[in-house]
């Protein structure tokens, strides 16, 4: 497999690695982004590595929820710059969007562009804001979206003007404060899963591969090695699962602990962060990379 600039920045930006590390990692792994940052973390060069890339690009996310707190919706539209991310009319167009969303039966994003926009039958979604690209003068885009309904109920929570935004799910009596101050945990702490059993058997294999190997190429006895996994895969749940999280107002439990003695339970959430996973082009990068490969 052929790699790159783009590979390499890539890596780097997910590892922290140096760019002839990352070089190295990619042709070791054939080019293969994955790969080469387990190969980095068995090296020992890596502690960890993001899931996205550099997160670059500007918007909003909002969240909307029904009265009775059975429906909501949590979408994320972006612009180029901070700058027009506040301007009013922007912020209008996110809520037209959110609206129309709301009043139709789209599943994706390709769904909402093509429905007839909510507020007039002659225009569709996609219209409505290339529209709104001609009047801000930046490029437009409705990135993701995702709808949620319950039986229970749902809470949100947006930080810093809409950058991160939580729409969650409880089951149990409404308990307001105790709802909000999960949200909040999940905006600041941001877990990949609700809890271990979520953990998908290809990730499980994955972690275990890697702290497998780091032990092997620290010379620890090979009778000793799977004790030690097993510690580590420990301390892995408690940094990606919700539940095993140290809760942030109070360290010393878990998120698990502090909803039981709330008597709440949370079945799902989705946590939106502003651009995550968007990269932007990075002009000083390739002169970067192009130096350090020209003095080695």
């Amino acid at each position: 497999m052929a790699f790159g600039m783009k590979e390499i920045k890539e890596l780097r930006e997910r590892t922290g690695a140096g760019v002839l590390d990352c070089k190295k990692a990619l042709q070791e792994q054939d080019g293969d982004v994955d790969a080469a940052i387990d190969y980095l973390r068995e090296k020992g060069m890596a502690a960890a590595a993001k899931r996205a890339g550099r997160v670059a690009a500007e918007g909003l996310v909002k969240v909307d929820i029904s009265e009775d707190k059975n429906q909501g919706l949590i979408l994320e539209v972006n612009c180029e710059t901070d700058f027009v991310a506040k301007n009013d009319s922007f912020i209008e167009l996110v809520d037209d969007i959110s609206r129309h969303i709301q009043a139709g039966s789209a599943e994706t994003v390709e769904e909402a562009l093509n429905e007839t926009f909510v507020d007039n039958e002659n225009k569709t979604l996609e219209t409505v804001i290339k529209e709104a690209v001609a009047n801000i003068g930046e490029n437009i885009r409705l990135r993701r979206f995702t709808r949620c309904e319950t039986e229970g109920f749902l809470h949100s929570y947006t930080h810093m003007g809409g950058k991160i935004g939580v729409l969650a799910e409880f089951s149990g009596e409404e308990n307001l404060t105790a709802a909000n101050n999960i949200a909040m945990h999940i905006a600041a702490s941001s877990p990949e899963y609700l809890s271990r059993e979520d953990v998908s058997e290809e990730d499980v294999a994955r972690e275990k591969k890697v702290y497998r190997e780091q032990m092997l190429n620290e010379g620890k006895p090979e009778n000793i090695i799977d004790n030690i996994v097993e510690g580590k895969m420990g301390k892995y749940y408690t940094q990606v699962c919700l539940l095993e999280q140290e809760y942030v107002r109070d360290p010393d439990i878990s998120v698990g602990e502090y909803l039981e003695q709330e008597d709440l339970e949370v079945e799902s959430f989705v946590r939106y962060e502003v651009g995550e996973g968007i990269e932007t082009e990075e002009e000083d990068f390739a002169e970067e990379v192009k130096a350090q490969m020209e003095n080695n």
